[in-house]
Order: structure tokens, then sequence, then C-alpha cells
């Protein structure tokens, strides 16, 4: 299977309509444990996307054929997608706009306690990178360089549509959850009943 068919898209209106209908594809948020404690789809399981690279061939085995990816805006998905379709899973499909356009659509969520999106950290990392090097570089010569390397990291990042300090801030104890593991996300996809109050 190409790359090409993980970038397929669902948008809100249609993955709603499924849902209400009774025909859910398997839901795959790929945030981190924080962003997905302070909300998510109903039903969604959090698989996130480092791990989710890191053993697509063990969650591959439990996954359904139909299976729709989730994150903020899209981006994370599209990048889940593509690892999962280069292991061989069909009929991949990320929502469009990801969970805030579901929730702009006015869709059921689930809410726990409110904690950053990993973009917003992202951005006051970054931002506060810059301001304290250009500060600082008013009595260290060169400590501009700082900023200058943020700056091309940040224009990289919009290249490429990668993040590498997402990836690093995802890896913080605020970004995560003890119990989202791979042994803890495998018992989930295998019995989907058992895993209904984790989820809620």
């Amino acid at each position: 299977m190409s790359a090409d068919n993980a970038t397929r898209t669902i948008d809100p209106a249609t993955l709603r309509d499924l849902l209400d209908a009774g025909r859910a594809p398997r839901l795959l948020d790929v945030r981190t444990p924080a962003e997905f404690e302070t909300s998510h789809i109903p039903g969604a399981y959090n698989v996130p996307l480092d791990l989710l690279r890191e053993h697509r061939g063990e969650l591959l085995a439990h996954l359904d054929d139909d299976v729709v990816l989730v994150c903020r805006s899209g981006a994370r998905a599209t990048q889940a997608g593509q690892s999962l379709a280069q292991a061989g899973l069909p009929n991949l499909k990320v929502l469009n706009g990801g969970i805030l356009a579901w929730q702009a659509t006015g869709a059921p969520v689930n809410r726990g306690r409110p904690r950053w999106d990993l973009e917003r950290q992202v951005r006051l990392t970054a931002g506060s990178i810059v301001l304290l090097s250009v500060l600082l570089s008013v009595v260290v010569p060169g400590a501009e360089w700082v900023a200058a390397t943020v700056g091309a990291g940040l224009a990289v990042a919009a290249l490429t549509n990668t993040c590498a300090m997402g990836m690093l801030l995802s890896k913080l104890p605020y970004n995560r959850d003890a119990s989202c593991n791979l042994d803890s996300i495998v018992t989930q996809l295998r019995d989907p009943a058992a895993a209904t109050a984790s989820r809620s």
C-alpha cells in the first residue's frame, strides 16, 4: 500500500454520521496523553504518535481494517497514517481538521483536566528561548545565534511538517501518562468493552 492512501481524509460530519449510525471506525487519537485527557472524541483510543511509530508492527495485529486517525489539526495524524500504511494497514483515514474541526461542529467530546496542547507548548518554549537569547546577547556576544538556531528550526518544521521541539516536549512528564504504554493500549484494543471506562 502506498503512503498516499494514508492521507485520505474524512470530514467531521461524515464521521459523526458513522458514529451515530453505529458503524464507528476504530478511532486512534495520536496526540499526547495530556492533550487526550483535555478533550477527545468519545470512544477514541489514545495511541501517541511516537509510540505508534515505534510499535506499529505490534499495534497492527490489533487494529481493524477501518481506522480514523485524529490529532489536533491533522498533521500528526497524517504522519501516523503514513507510518501505518507503510506497515500495510488498509483503509486509513485522517479526520480533516482534527479535534479542532470536530469541536467546531459542536460534536460531542469527553473533557478532562485542561492541559496545554503541544503546539502551544512549542510556541512558549521557542518564544522564550528567542527572547532570552536576544536579551542575553547584550552581555554575552554571540548569544543571538541561539535565537537564529531556533528560528531555523521552526522554518524547517514548517517546511517538513514535523517538529523536533514538539517531539522532545511530548516526552516530558507533563505530556505523559504512565498508564499510556504499549501493553495498556494493546489490552484496550483487544477488549474494547473493558476499555470503555478508561476512555470515557
